[in-house]
């Protein structure tokens, strides 16, 4: 039987072709760079021609719509389209804010419930036949208009709770009649929780404390700018015709497989500026190098879809793309022992590793007569298959060390991390778990050698992941550890788009999926245990009263230890019933090739290549 964790041996054979033609000289990668490049765009290897920077995505878009983006991969397209007031320094850890289409920092008032925020003028949408063809000027009103939209019951936001987490007044409001009238939302009433004061100034209200609400405008995904005209004119298909403001224009998208943008001749004139940290030479040496060039530093970015592992590494190793996330299973490859392995080093090849604030979980379905509930027999089940599965050994194997072990869902990075917590969620004992499920009546009744529910009916679990290899291995690691409890698991396999919205509408039993962090406040992660975000954030579709009003109280405060004990106490309920079991947190390794200047991913930033430069290559 084929080892689950090694690829085929045809393509270990490819591999181990590719690595050797790469450790034979510089000529093998550097011809193939270039060919590559040269089929790719043909003016790119000429010098002083196009700069042009070759990408490659591990997951699918889902279009580019602000309003709907759920998934890390259309979050950085629509960075890359539209423009939120605020963005990033992309070099400053920890984060740190700055200016993009504000003219000047948010200002609070005294209890921060009101936050005004003031644009640049002159900033332009590319041109629209609603514009009559021409371009428009980006107004204080089109950020009220955006953020409307999110409340919006047509557009069924996945991602609304971002303001209502903030309590936007009057908004929730507006929606409810909306939906109470089954009438068209009204775009025109004019709300306290967002309101143009005149052409180039809006202010925000929030019915609480509000503190962090300035990380919310700082994402294109959350807070770009959409024209009004432009959404009326294309109706449904928003999604496909992005209208923005940003660095860039989609200039190509064939959906699943590739997309490409290209600089937007009218974007402001924006340079870079960074604050890199002292004791890191190579974020020293691109800030003093990029300091003072136009953004984007690119002029084209072509980005190929290919969500297999093997693929993705090979096209780097042959040339086909400049940078890399590298996946988890080549890693030994690529920086074995945590360094850039010789074969690479010799091609000049650059080598980032760094943590970023994501969390990988399998979810249980709270309202599922199987595995939801709150009775002291259904948390027994949810905590018996947590502690039977080993997250240390899902990263060790399936991640490839790629990770730490969690304890509850808050990642480092973000406030209401606290790296000194241990709790059961990273505990791994069969004979615990064997043992809450003989004391709560989970039991072999039959004698078929599977466990039954408490009242004789079968005991069948459904999970649900997609067609890659990580899902393979993950499903192996699950099958062996359910079928060492006794617990029988049916594994299903779908396309990670149609598991999302099957998801949302709580059609899924359990789900191996992930949550990333989109801003540095905790309570990203904690709006994914808040019983009104379900259908958004929260898939699990839990909800617990007390949590909930553990999470609302603790956004209201500043960052400090009042709110960490809040967000703490939040966390521990939310582990000792186990809507969730929450494996790991991941760390990310890349490489880029010896023309790449400047690449340093942003944990919030996912549009990394707005700040990543690449040397034309040498004319032939």
């Amino acid at each position: 039987m084929p080892d689950p964790i090694l690829p085929p041996d045809s393509h270990r054979r490819a591999l181990v072709g590719a690595l050797a033609s790469l450790g034979a000289g510089s000529a093998a990668i550097g011809s193939g760079a270039a060919a590559a490049a040269a089929s790719a765009s043909p003016a790119a290897g000429a010098s002083g021609g196009p700069r042009v920077l070759r990408c490659v995505l591990r997951n699918r878009d889902n279009g580019f719509d602000p309003a709907f983006v759920s998934d890390v991969i259309s979050a950085a397209l629509a960075n890359s389209l539209f423009d939120a007031p605020l963005t990033y320094d992309p070099l400053a850890r920890p984060a740190k804010l700055k200016l993009n289409t504000a003219a000047a920092m948010p200002e609070p008032n005294a209890d921060f419930t009101r936050w005004l925020f003031r644009i640049k003028p002159g900033i332009e949408f590319t041109p629209h036949p609603a514009f009559g063809g021409k371009p428009r000027e980006l107004v204080a009103a089109d950020y009220v208009f955006s953020v409307k939209r999110y409340y919006d019951p047509a557009v069924r936001s996945p991602t609304l709770f971002h303001y209502e987490g903030a309590g936007l007044l009057g908004l929730t409001e507006l929606r409810k009649k909306a939906l109470d009238a089954k009438a068209p939302f009204d775009y025109d009433t004019e709300v306290e929780g967002i309101r143009a004061l005149d052409r180039y100034s809006f202010e925000v209200r929030t019915a609480r404390p509000a503190p962090r609400l300035p990380y919310v405008f700082a994402t294109g995904a959350v807070s770009g700018a959409l024209a009004r005209e432009v959404v009326v004119a294309e109706g449904k298909n928003i999604a496909e015709k992005p209208i923005g403001t940003g660095a860039f224009v989609l200039d190509t998208w064939l959906r699943g497989a590739r997309i490409v943008l290209v600089r937007n001749p009218r974007h402001r004139h924006e340079v870079y500026e960074a604050e890199p940290e002292p004791t890191d030479p190579a974020d020293v040496a691109a800030a003093t190098r990029l300091k003072g060039r136009t953004l984007p530093l690119v002029d084209r970015v072509e980005l190929q879809i290919v969500e297999e592992a093997q693929p993705r590494w090979l096209s780097f190793l042959n040339g086909q793309a400049d940078l890399l996330e590298v996946p988890p299973e080549f890693t030994s490859l690529a920086s074995p022992n945590g360094q850039l392995a010789p074969n690479l080093a010799r091609q000049g090849v650059q080598l980032r590793r760094t943590p970023v604030p994501v969390s990988w979980y399998t979810y249980f379905a709270m309202e599922n007569p199987v595995t939801g509930g709150y009775t002291p027999d259904k948390v027994a089940l949810r905590r018996a298959v947590a502690l039977a599965y080993d997250g240390q050994r899902e990263i060790d194997i399936a991640r490839h060390g790629q990770g730490v072990v969690a304890q509850t869902l808050v990642p480092p990075g973000v406030s209401g991390y606290d790296s000194k917590l241990k709790t059961l969620m990273s505990d791994h004992s069969l004979a615990r778990a064997r043992a809450l499920l003989d004391l709560f009546g989970y039991v072999d009744k039959d004698g078929d050698g599977w466990r039954e529910r408490p009242d004789g009916q079968p005991l069948v679990l459904e999970m649900y992941s997609e067609p890659t290899q990580l899902a393979r291995q993950l499903q192996s690691l699950w099958h062996k550890a359910t079928k060492a409890l006794g617990v029988k698991v049916e594994f299903r396999v779908a396309q990670w788009q149609e598991n999302i919205k099957a998801s949302r509408a709580g059609q899924r039993m359990m789900w191996n999926t992930g949550w990333s962090a989109a801003t540095p406040d905790g309570s990203y992660f904690l709006d994914v245990l808040h019983s009104r975000n379900k259908g958004q954030s929260n898939h699990a579709r839990f909800g617990v009263p007390e949590v909930d009003a553990l999470v609302e109280r603790q956004r209201a405060l500043p960052d400090g230890p009042e709110r960490q004990a809040l967000i703490a106490e939040a966390l521990r309920r939310a582990v000792a019933l186990m809507p969730m079991k929450v494996t790991s947190h991941h760390m990310e390794t890349w490489v880029s090739n010896a023309r790449v200047v400047g690449l340093k991913p942003h944990p919030f930033v996912r549009d990394y290549w707005r700040f990543t430069d690449i040397e034309p290559e040498p004319s032939a």
